[in-house]
């Protein structure tokens, strides 16, 4: 029986105030330098360690396809901050941002290396805040940590 794999969007919930070298650097290896911040990763193994490092400073879960979408449309940026267009889409091999997100979706692309677009998504704080503590983790009633689908409705409110 073969696994499916998945993939998680990670959010950054806290600042720098009280964070150790490792957990620092973590965060930069994941590319989450400011709070706010949207990246994309798989459930390698490597990247399931690092989000466990990372626990009590981000939250992630399993995003959908149409959050996906939502996000290339809105918050997705190439280098020089010019926003991603269908056009950019068809240099990297695929016809329309539907088509590149269902792709990711699927983890047929990886989002981390294709070049001229930005592997993260600056994102707003989200529409009337938290809901908790983000020092908490999200099972105890808080904000970080694994919130599973859960993370579709907060990247909706961030955008």
């Amino acid at each position: 029986m073969v696994e499916e794999r998945r993939i998680f969007a990670v959010v950054r919930v806290r600042g720098v105030g009280d964070m150790s070298p490792d957990v620092r650097k973590t965060l930069n290896m994941l590319r989450l330098n400011r709070n706010c911040s949207i990246t994309l990763v798989d459930d390698r193994p490597s990247f399931l360690g690092m989000l466990k490092k990372v626990r009590h400073f981000v939250t992630w879960g399993e995003i959908s396809k149409e959050s996906i979408l939502l996000l290339l449309k809105k918050r997705g940026r190439l280098v020089g901050n010019r926003k991603l267009d269908d056009e950019h889409v068809k240099k990297v091999g695929y016809q329309t941002l539907e088509e590149f997100a269902e792709s990711i979706y699927k983890l047929e692309t990886d989002f981390r290396h294709l070049p001229d677009i930005k592997p993260i998504f600056n994102a707003h704080p989200p529409r009337k805040g938290y809901k908790g503590k983000i020092k908490k983790s999200y099972s105890t009633g808080g904000v970080t940590g694994y919130r599973g689908e859960a993370i579709n409705r907060l990247v909706e409110k961030m955008l």
